[in-house]
């Protein structure tokens, strides 16, 4: 996996990404992008990510900047923090990819990296930028963690969990502590799970069968009311209902943005349309895959009307908010980037508020349900061509999608996505951040779903493997 700079920043494998390769994008990015009064810089539990972080910090310091040693944290904390100061961030994290791989995510003052910041960042790399005479200083973080876990105290209250027991899935998730703080400051039980040692390379939108079987026998063993987790930077939400079963995280993004009041949504051409009969909201915007697409979306609606109650989600989870919304006890801030919290806690909240198990509030909502899984190990240009073949030849997509009538409605907005006659969805695309290809589908009812994913994931895997 060659060092790839796209929509999650710089992801590569640990032996590619060299000290000279991480100083040289950490450069450009000094170089193209404001950074406010200093860069804050934060880290995963994966092996490779301190060394890392020591190299982006003597490269900020190089440039005669400050940096701020965040540590390891989520990465919605790190951006939170370098927000509110109004300053830039990096943080080194892989998200939810194996552990012998790794990145750099950027962070401006006023959020995540737009795709002209891309744009600009690459045009500078392999440029000399100048190293100052006087080296820029190192200062620590300040109570990042706290302030994080005091946003969604402050809003929901003390006692908006209160009898509930809840299982953390701790594994090498960067959140892991902070989730059992959080939970507990917000009246919950809380009982650590399955804390790891090692890197496991957890992926919110693909988790495996018998990481699925371990959560419904925790949730049967324990006694629990729903299971909670997080990928590896935390940017990313996991919780089930208190069967084990898990919500996906499109579903989270609606129960959330509902509590909350949004209006508008902006979330993925890949998100569930169940939210298309929800009559709770206004308008639903669709984008390519990828926060940024997400992001400009929100920038949009709040420029045709700065009032508006917009928030954005991915599948994948990661929420945010583009509004100041109101909680049971506070209000909570806008934040532009994927947050796990949010998610994760509204949910819960709405369902104890409801007075029902979360399985019951998910059980309300329209009867449309989603699976993703992915072929791993497959060069994106191969993906690509094999996706783009499909979407210019209707006898190789007839062929294909045989189990189907030809599509109602064929969508390439990102991938090619393609709605039957039956209803049913079935998208495939290539991954932008790591050498996968991802398949979507979605059904009338979870079975259906999954039994689409696993059927064509078998034919992928015939063409690309």
């Amino acid at each position: 996996m060659a060092p790839k700079f796209g929509t999650s920043g710089l992801r590569g494998l640990v032996t590619e990404l060299t000290d000279a390769l991480v100083t040289d994008y950490t450069r450009a990015f000094l170089s193209a992008c404001p950074q406010g009064r200093a860069v804050h810089v934060g880290w995963d539990l994966r092996p490779s990510s301190p060394a890392i972080a020591e190299t982006v910090i003597a490269a900020i310091r190089d440039a005669g900047l400050t940096a701020i040693r965040e540590g390891a944290l989520p990465t919605p904390a790190l951006a939170l923090a370098s927000m509110g100061a109004g300053n830039a961030a990096i943080m080194v994290t892989g998200s939810h990819i194996p552990a012998d791989r790794n990145g750099l995510k950027f962070y401006v003052p006023h959020g995540e990296i737009a795709k002209e910041d891309e744009a600009a960042i690459l045009d500078r790399l392999g440029q000399d930028h100048p190293v100052t005479e006087k080296c820029g200083s190192e200062i620590p973080g300040a109570d990042t963690a706290a302030h994080y876990i005091a946003r969604y105290v402050d809003a929901f209250g003390s006692e908006a969990l209160e009898g509930l027991r809840i299982g953390v899935y701790q594994h090498s998730s960067v959140a892991r502590d902070i989730l059992v703080t959080a939970i507990e400051a917000m009246g919950a039980t809380a009982v650590p799970l399955a804390r790891s040692d090692e890197f496991i390379p957890v992926d919110t939108e693909a988790v495996a069968p018998e990481t699925r079987e371990t959560l419904q026998g925790w949730c049967t063993e324990q006694r629990l009311d729903a299971v909670i987790s997080t990928d590896g930077d935390a940017d990313r939400p996991m919780l089930t209902d208190e069967t084990g079963t898990l919500i996906p995280g499109d579903v989270l993004g609606a129960l959330t943005a509902r509590l909350l009041g949004a209006k508008i949504l902006c979330t993925p051409v890949s998100a569930n349309t169940m939210v298309d009969a929800m009559p709770e909201f206004d308008s639903i915007h669709r984008t390519k895959i990828g926060s940024p697409f997400v992001i400009a979306a929100m920038g949009a609606a709040r420029a045709a009307d700065p009032a508006a109650k917009v928030v954005g989600y991915e599948p994948n989870g990661g929420f945010l908010l583009g509004f100041t919304a109101t909680g049971p006890v506070g209000q909570i801030a806008p934040l532009a980037t994927r947050d796990c919290l949010l998610p994760i806690v509204a949910p819960l909240v709405a369902a104890k508020k409801a007075g029902t198990a979360f399985s019951g509030l998910v059980a309300q909502l329209p009867a449309r349900f989603t699976a993703a899984d992915r072929v791993a190990e497959v060069s994106t240009d191969r993906s690509r061509a094999f996706i783009d073949r499909l979407a210019a030849d209707p006898v190789a997509r007839r062929e294909f999608f045989s189990d189907f009538d030809p599509a109602e409605r064929i969508d390439q907005t990102d991938g090619l996505r393609l709605t039957f006659p039956s209803g049913e969805i079935v998208h495939l695309r290539p991954s932008g951040n790591a050498p996968e290809c991802r398949c979507y589908a979605e059904a009338a009812t979870p079975e259906r779903a999954e039994s689409l994913v696993a059927s064509y994931l078998a034919a992928l895997r015939t063409e690309l493997t």
